[in-house]
């Protein structure tokens, strides 16, 4: 398998590959993170637990590749980049699972981690590149050894480029976020979902390192909140001037004249046909933005173009559990007059819906290119159509 997106077509070199422009601050103490992580010494992934944001902030280990992909399937961690480096970390954290010299059997045992990490989020692209790019680099050795060895290092390798690509993303971006401009997000593209930086945010994040101000709007993205939770999260971190609204509210604020710009991530984006499969709810926001002459761009690294598909309906969409729709997660917190039936602070599930009803709940939508102003590469930017020209 060869990787259907390389380090030679975006090059990287001169990037700061460690410098998140966002510490997370906890109990008083700002320290540095990245969202995914590999502690070789143990074999483990390491991830925050998005799960309890933004009211908990945690990391935890993960110390086996089907865990792992569990944790992507369970959105532990999530997001294009970040399930990417998970995936590409999981790949070499099942090959030193491998305690054996044969490389036959290790074969088969690398393609069984490889099948059980692809389909742990269908709908998303990075995993498969970024397995397939430590594939590639792991044919150079001779030895089960130097495989495992080449896979650690292959996995760091897509991680780091993971963080330039974003940077890029922030520099060719930039330029759009005007002073005293509104932008509207979707869901979460920032830091939390890919290795640092993210982005959607980095535009803003490089915006703001320039000095201007600016308020974004982060659409809440229901059914599981990832705007309202977590990219509310990181623009507090941030010090960023934000707003959180109900996904039905953006309508009403374009209308009034209210928003500038909209700046979206993308789980897959067709390279031959501009097509944009991202959160559901993305295509709704695409199509208002069209209807009110308000420019739609999309932010995406390398990782994230799929070369080979031919049209947007080939893409699987992910079809999660109804109960993300019926109900919701939050913190228990004591009303005045209750007692304590739940331990304050708790992370519980809260029924919403009528209790006989059930839902639907695709996890994805497709834009087409025609609602999309354009794409913003480590490249620069491009309109939808001309991202052939970015196939290595």
């Amino acid at each position: 398998m060869t990787p259907a997106f390389s380090s030679s077509t975006f090059h990287t070199s001169t990037l700061q590959l460690h410098s998140p422009p966002v510490n997370v601050t906890v109990r008083g103490r700002s320290s540095p993170y990245r969202t995914v992580e590999f502690d070789a010494t143990k074999n483990a992934v390491l991830l925050i637990e998005q799960r309890l944001l933004p009211h908990r902030f945690e990391q935890v280990a993960i110390l086996n590749y089907r865990d792992t992909a569990c944790a992507i399937t369970d959105m532990v961690v999530r997001g294009a980049g970040a399930i990417g480096a998970t995936a590409a970390y999981g790949l070499a954290q099942g090959a030193l699972e491998f305690k054996g010299t044969n490389p036959g059997r290790f074969c088969t045992h690398l393609l069984s981690v490889y099948e059980t990490l692809k389909e742990a989020r269908p709908t998303a692209v990075d995993p498969v590149n970024a397995m397939d790019g430590v594939l590639r680099a792991m044919s150079a050795g001779r030895t089960v050894r130097e495989q495992q060895t080449i896979a650690v290092a292959a996995a760091r390798a897509f991680a780091d480029e993971d963080v330039a690509h974003c940077r890029e993303i922030g520099e060719h971006g930039a330029p759009l976020i005007r002073e005293g401009m509104r932008v509207l997000t979707h869901c979460n593209a920032g830091w939390l979902a890919f290795v640092d930086i993210g982005t959607a945010t980095a535009p803003l994040y490089a915006a703001q390192a320039q000095g201007r101000k600016f308020h974004v709007f982060c659409d809440e993205t229901r059914p599981r909140c990832q705007g309202a939770s977590l990219t509310a999260w990181e623009l507090a971190q941030q010090g960023i001037s934000h707003d959180v609204i109900a996904d039905n509210a953006a309508g009403f604020l374009m209308q009034r004249g209210e928003i500038d710009l909209v700046i979206v991530g993308s789980d897959r984006v067709l390279g031959r046909t501009g097509e944009v499969c991202n959160k559901i709810g993305t295509y709704t926001k695409a199509v208002l933005a069209h209807r009110h002459k308000i420019p739609f761009y999309v932010a995406i690294p390398g990782s994230t173009i799929d070369w080979n598909l031919k049209s947007g309906r080939d893409i699987p969409i992910e079809e999660r559990a109804g109960d993300e729709v019926l109900g919701a997660w939050g913190i228990a917190e004591r009303q005045k007059g209750e007692g304590k039936r739940k331990k304050e602070g708790e992370r519980i599930y809260v029924r919403i819906a009528n209790p006989s009803s059930t839902a639907r709940n695709p996890g994805f939508d497709v834009t087409p290119p025609d609602l999309i102003t354009g794409i913003i590469t480590p490249r620069g930017i491009f309109k939808p159509k001309d991202l052939r020209t970015l196939k290595p």
